[in-house]
């Protein structure tokens, strides 16, 4: 797939493709604690994504989503992989969603919660990570249950359980874990939401967004996300459906 001086000088203004990566999303990232290197599915991504452009690769990690929509918009990064939100489309431009993920909740131990649909309910806390992709989705479709706020995935854990709420949010792969760290805990049959991965870059930017999205739906094709789910071991994800045949991009 190649690409044009167009679509280049869209996503490397600088000369380098400075990418976001949300580590807080720890199924699909992480950051190594000593040494700062970050890793996962995004990053693997990220280094295709460069190497097929032609440019110098710059990743900057970051604890949230929201954090990369804002470094967008300022002109800090250049693309950010992050959950596709229909709230942010008039802020950064998406690519396709290439991974879909269930959503729903980890309760803890003693709950008589048993589906994603018992949550909605007068007296029920729910912790989330602010601004995430569940945060835009729920603050509109919970009717009772309330939610109560943490800055990143790991601290809406920790809020959790030190303040003992009724519910955690998160993605099904990740509450899996979660429960392992809280004997007794459940996650939830059903989904709330079916969360999508897509790769976000600033609106304005036309060719470099074209680029992206000849570039996700060839990932998908070409069998290249699904090679890089099972080289990070991550299972409980599924590939999305193609939206349109790629688009082999010339000079």
């Amino acid at each position: 797939m190649r690409i044009s001086a167009a679509a280049q000088a869209d996503l490397a203004p600088s000369g380098r493709l400075r990418v976001g990566i949300n580590y807080g999303n720890v199924i699909l990232a992480g950051r190594d604690p000593a040494s700062g290197e970050l890793r996962g599915v995004h990053v693997d991504l990220a280094r295709e994504l460069a190497r097929r452009t032609g440019v110098p690769l710059e990743l900057v990690g970051y604890p949230a989503a929201g954090a990369i929509v804002e470094a967008l918009n300022s002109g800090a990064l250049d693309v950010g992989l992050l959950s596709y939100e229909p709230a942010r489309t008039g802020e950064v431009a998406f690519s396709p969603v290439y991974l879909e993920v269930d959503a729903t909740y980890l309760v803890p131990p003693g709950s008589l919660m048993r589906a994603a649909a018992d949550v909605d309910r007068d007296g029920v806390r729910i912790a989330i990570a602010a601004r995430s992709a569940y945060e835009f989705y729920l603050l509109k479709h919970l009717k009772r249950a309330k939610l109560v706020s943490a800055p990143s995935t790991h601290a809406a854990f920790e809020l959790f359980t030190a303040s003992r709420l009724d519910a955690l949010v998160g993605l099904r792969p990740r509450l899996v874990e979660d429960a392992e760290m809280m004997p007794g805990s459940r996650v939830l049959d059903g989904r709330f939401m079916v969360v999508g991965q897509a790769i976000a870059s600033p609106r304005g930017r036309g060719a470099g967004a074209q680029y992206l999205r000849g570039f996700i739906e060839d990932a998908k094709a070409s069998g290249l996300i699904a090679k890089v789910l099972e080289k990070n071991g991550v299972r409980g994800v599924s590939v999305a459906p193609i939206v349109f045949p790629p688009a082999r991009e010339r000079e």
